[in-house]
């Protein structure tokens, strides 16, 4: 299974603060962002994919950030992080 995570208004955007998918829900082997992307898509809505996938939202995996180019197995955790304001 792989860990997916959304903080902030992204888990609000997701209806869920996290999901479990089996390693293979997009493509059997390494499941890649394309490939998570659209094995969340059916599960969370084109409404919430288009916010994960926004340009100033992060990704980690396995408490690393990634540019995107990822290569997801069973057991790794991915992380959706909206941008961070401050004042």
């Amino acid at each position: 299974m792989i860990r997916v995570l959304f903080f902030a208004s992204l888990r609000e955007a997701a209806g869920a603060a996290e999901l479990l998918l089996p390693a293979d829900a997009a493509a059997p082997g390494a499941l890649g962002l394309d490939g998570l992307m659209a094995a969340l898509k059916p599960r969370l809505g084109a409404a919430a994919c288009a916010a994960l996938a926004a340009d100033n939202v992060r990704i980690a995996v396995n408490q690393e950030l990634t540019d995107g180019a990822i290569a997801l197995r069973a057991g790794d955790e991915v992380a959706f992080l909206p941008p961070v304001t401050g004042g």
